[in-house]
């Protein structure tokens, strides 16, 4: 990556975080000539929680903004080579979400939720999961719902390739480089302080994860984001294991799964531990918990009994309180917007997230999807998300 010689002492907008969403971010405005922008990353493109994420692509949300939102991200992940010029690598494996049997009611009505928003989704009975995938026990599941389009991509692939192009449009990519602290005078942020230098800006984002919230607490505002330590296990496909199938989402084993390649099959948890370190935090998964979390998601797929444990990755999310983003200007800070909170779901939302931040800050407002319900004061306000027909485990 070429760096500048001369460090920018000034720019339009400064972006803290190479991750997907700040590289989505920096090319939505680029694409719009938005001026002068900088992208800072403490490390390189996509090292945090983006190289580290299960990607899954799915449309099934209880909310319905952010089933706009994987629905816009969707349609750029189908026409990736038209967005950025690259080839991509969204897989289309198709989705199915398994709730517990109790919430089957929700179910019904979140897919008709989803359908009436542009979803391609339907509801599917016991019979036609299983002829679908017939390597998973389903004998207790009454009714799933099954996304045909849906699938998983790269995280660290989507951010590199949004940077890239952000950076042919004119976007300046300052890797290892570190924001100290935003530069804040009577309640406007007028940059940031790196190890470098100062960088004077009237316009910062922090698309930064878990390391958010000290970032603010420094300017006197707390965002109530908790870090979440996570494993996921890859396992080598059992003898006789069909490839390729479907991701899915399963409350009953509180496990996500999907094929990784045609050979191979990735397991994930609902829960983790917290607090962690999001600078020192384990970079191995432990056999114990690795070993816990295929036996849940045994119950539903058995044959990964005598599927072979590749490796483990660790990572960590950035929890809020209602499981939901943290997206706007901060109150009492003009120019200051925070864009993190994604408790473990940003990737498949990431191409929406950065045109919507991108409109929110050239147009006011978020106008492919409205953002105020995911406005950073709403906690404070005692107005957390909550949706219509909310699965307990969402």
């Amino acid at each position: 990556m070429n760096i500048s010689n001369s460090f920018p002492k000034t720019a339009d907008i400064v972006i803290l975080g190479a991750g997907v969403m700040g590289a989505s971010i920096a090319f939505h405005l680029a694409t719009r000539k938005a001026g002068k922008i900088l992208v800072l990353d403490k490390d390189h493109v996509g090292r945090g929680g983006s190289g580290r994420s299960s990607a899954l692509v799915r449309m099934h949300y209880s909310y319905p903004p952010e089933v706009q939102l994987a629905l816009i991200s969707l349609r750029m992940f189908e026409h990736w080579q038209e967005v950025v010029g690259e080839p991509g690598d969204f897989r289309k494996t198709g989705f199915v979400r398994i709730v517990h049997p109790n919430e089957a009611e929700r179910l019904k009505q979140n897919v008709e939720m989803q359908r009436n928003l542009g979803v391609n989704v339907e509801l599917i009975e016991r019979q036609q999961l299983k002829k679908i995938e017939p390597d998973w026990n389903v004998d207790e599941v009454e009714l799933a719902a099954y996304e045909p389009d849906s699938g998983y991509g790269d995280g660290a692939g989507v951010a590199n390739d949004f940077l890239n192009r952000a950076r042919e449009l004119g976007v300046t990519y300052l890797p290892r480089t570190q924001a100290l602290a935003f530069r804040v005078e009577s309640g406007s942020v007028c940059g940031v302080a790196t190890a470098q230098g100062e960088i004077s800006a009237p316009v910062v984002v922090a698309a930064t994860g878990p390391w958010t919230r000290p970032m603010f607490q420094f300017v006197g505002y707390d965002l109530p984001i908790e870090t979440e330590f996570h494993q996921v296990a890859i396992l080598k496909n059992a003898p006789g294991m069909k490839g390729g199938g479907c991701a899915c989402i399963d409350s009953v084993s509180a496990t996500y799964f999907r094929s990784d390649a045609h050979d191979k099959f990735l397991v994930g948890d609902f829960y983790g531990q917290r607090p962690i370190d999001p600078d020192n935090f384990p970079q191995r998964a432990s056999d114990e918990g690795l070993e816990e979390l295929i036996e849940r998601a045994c119950r539903r797929v058995p044959k990964l009994e005598n599927a072979e444990v590749m490796r483990g990755v660790t990572g960590v999310y950035d929890m809020t309180p209602d499981s939901r983003p943290l997206l706007g200007e901060i109150p009492g800070i003009r120019g200051l917007h925070v864009c993190a909170g994604f408790s473990g779901m940003g990737f498949k939302i990431s191409p929406a997230i950065g045109l919507v931040m991108s409109e929110l800050l050239l147009d006011g407002r978020g106008k492919s999807v409205d953002l105020t319900p995911f406005r950073p004061s709403r906690f404070a306000e005692g107005q957390p998300i909550k949706a219509e027909h909310e699965y307990k485990d969402d």
